[in-house]
């Protein structure tokens, strides 16, 4: 049975990636599930601060559970079993770490949605991870759901656009 890492950070967008995994299993896909979190290592300043790096990976692990715990609920009311790792570090190569560590066959990771111009200046994660991964990635746009669809036509430059829709 394939095995999928599914990148969860705690975001909305994120969770469009754990939207895409149930659509799949929905569609007849049988998976293993892996939600991985990476955090940001500590601070010169945190490490100073506190002068206890037990404690500050304490709080990372927590910081990371508490990101996931939307992502784990989706899993949980769909019934799916899954696996959790947190990871400390830079998140494309701790994504490529996590994925290596669990035997991942494929990850999937919602996009942010930035602009192809400040993307290009900016770099990605997606980016980063699809270039970096040893197995397919797959990057989720996120849609906007179809109140939000119907509020765009709607607006004032779109009125025109969903009379004719309408009206054909």
């Amino acid at each position: 049975m394939p095995k999928i890492l599914i990148a969860v950070d705690g975001s909305a967008l994120s969770l469009d990636a754990v939207h895409h995994a149930l659509a799949l299993v929905d569609s007849g896909l049988r998976a293993e599930f892996v939600l991985a979190n990476v955090q940001e290592p500590a601070s010169l300043y945190e490490l100073v601060v506190s002068r206890d790096p037990d404690r500050i990976a304490a709080a990372s692990l927590e910081a990371g559970a508490h990101l996931m715990a939307s992502a784990r609920a989706l899993l949980d009311a769909a019934g799916l079993s899954y696996e959790t790792e947190i990871g400390i570090g830079d998140p494309a190569h701790t994504l490529v770490d996590l994925i290596e560590s669990t035997g991942s066959d494929m990850a999937i990771v919602g996009a942010r949605g930035q602009g192809a111009i400040r993307s290009a200046l900016l770099g990605s994660v997606s980016q980063a991870l699809v270039h970096a991964s040893p197995v397919p990635v797959t990057i989720v746009r996120h849609a906007p759901d179809a109140a939000q669809a119907q509020d765009v036509l709607e607006s004032d430059s779109g009125a025109d656009v969903l009379e004719n829709f309408r009206g054909a």
